[in-house]
């Protein structure tokens, strides 16, 4: 016969340490780990293009581990606010708030939270000027792009804004400037961003739809001024691609990879624009899904070999 005691220890205790896990699985994935992956490629590539020779190596470290935790803190409190609305998506109504896996209080506490902390060793660790960049990124991201996605069109180029924050945080922590070279960083992340978005706008319009976003295709149904404004934003970036070159940050390597990549993107932006087919528009996300590790990566071994 067994005991209560055997009969927590036999049942209880590991039902217990199963929700555990599964709750803190489901905290991991409100920071939204694999697309903040990105975030932390492109603040490093930030940071390196920008540091000087004898960097201390724990800034680095510390730059990575506070915006990481900046984006994730920002991740959850994007999710916090629109829980509703991803109830309503079905890419996103398994998340764990519209799915009721976690509560919405707890959730916000922990986003503020990692802001916080990441912001906080920011500032002390690295300088006050990239957690000053980073908190500008957070406030962009949940309180201006993400209300403003149930309100206009506008919020995809609103929302590029901090997304393309990250290389400047990892240029600001290395360098204590906001100077020219870093701002073409930006610069390059966010013009990528929108053929990205749009393509993405495209394949769960009817997504969008039902949670009352109006997204670009959703307002114009025929995806004419979705492929136009692919194909517009895909062309800009070629350009601002270049500056690097001209700002001495690299040389001809990279300058023909940028080209090439570029042209790239903007083929299948015409192509996206031509046909406004899913099938255009996944080839079109996909190209830019390897557009900027690539672009990033032979920035940064050009300056390397310089």
């Amino acid at each position: 016969m067994s005991t209560p005691e055997t009969a927590v220890s036999g049942h209880d205790v590991p039902a217990e340490a199963t929700r555990t896990r599964k709750a803190w699985s489901d905290y991991v994935q409100l920071t939204k780990p694999r697309l903040n992956l990105l975030v932390v490629l492109t603040t490093l590539a930030g940071y390196y293009l920008g540091m000087e020779e004898g960097s201390p190596l724990a800034r680095l470290i510390h730059t990575v581990v506070g915006t990481t935790l900046v984006a994730g803190g920002a991740s959850v409190l994007n999710q916090v606010w629109e829980k509703d609305t991803d109830r309503l998506m079905r890419r996103t109504r398994t998340r764990p708030l519209p799915a009721a896996r976690l509560a919405p209080t707890p959730a916000f506490w922990f986003g503020v939270a990692l802001s916080a902390v990441g912001l906080a060793e920011l500032w002390i660790f690295a300088n006050p000027l990239s957690s000053i960049v980073a908190f500008l990124t957070v406030l962009s991201y949940v309180v201006v792009y993400t209300p403003m996605k149930l309100k206009s069109s506008l919020s995809t180029i609103v929302g590029a804004v901090p997304g393309a924050l990250p290389p400047l945080i990892g240029w600001a922590a290395a360098t204590n400037s906001l100077s020219l070279a870093g701002w073409s960083l930006f610069g390059i992340v966010f013009f990528w961003q929108m053929p990205h978005f749009l393509a993405i706008a495209w394949m769960h319009r009817d997504d969008y739809a039902k949670a009352g976003m109006p997204l670009l295709p959703v307002i114009e149904p025929s995806g004419r001024s979705t492929g136009r404004q692919a194909v517009l934003y895909a062309a800009a970036t070629i350009p601002v691609s270049l500056l690097p070159t001209l700002l001495s940050l690299a040389g001809p390597r990279y300058l023909i990879t940028a080209i090439v990549l570029g042209a790239m993107v903007l083929w299948l932006s015409f192509e996206f624009a031509a046909t406004r087919t899913h099938v255009a528009a996944r080839r079109l996300f996909f190209a830019t899904i390897i557009y900027l590790p690539l672009i990033l990566g032979a920035l940064v071994i050009d300056h390397a070999w310089r």
